[in-house]
């Protein structure tokens, strides 16, 4: 389920919705996951209190089944990289179901990288978070 509290009107939820019940299914999730669309500054707020971090980031994920985005981060990043917004939401849904399914690109000696640029290709998806930085 996709949540969505940002403002954003331009969004189309339905492919949304549908992407992420989608790739929930293709990584064989157990849960329904459930994926709060939102604003840097709610980001910030969740990142802080449950990381200790205090600043806005892209995707946050909660096991065992939730995750919140940041549109703004989400707008800034697609035109960044020259794609929709929709598109950069899928590359954060797709991320954030990856730490849902329990992986860590800071830890794994790039497993997560390399999972996630496969699931990417079968998804049709530009290139990924862990790519970006790399």
């Amino acid at each position: 389920m996709v949540v969505f509290e940002h403002p954003a009107r331009s969004v189309l939820r339905r492919p949304l919705q549908a992407f992420l019940a989608s790739a929930q299914a293709s990584l064989r999730l157990p849960e329904e996951v459930t994926c709060l669309i939102t604003s840097d500054r709610e980001l910030r707020r969740l990142n802080k209190q449950f990381l200790g971090k205090d600043y806005a980031t892209d995707v946050l994920s909660f096991p065992p089944a939730d995750m919140a985005i940041s549109y703004d981060r989400a707008k800034e990043q697609a035109r960044d990289c020259g794609h929709s917004v929709e598109e950069e939401i899928r590359v954060l849904i797709l991320h954030g179901l990856l730490h849902l399914s329990g992986m860590d690109h800071e830890a794994d000696q790039g497993e997560m990288a390399r999972v996630e640029k496969r699931w990417r290709k079968k998804l049709g998806l530009p290139v990924g978070l862990i790519e970006r930085a790399a």
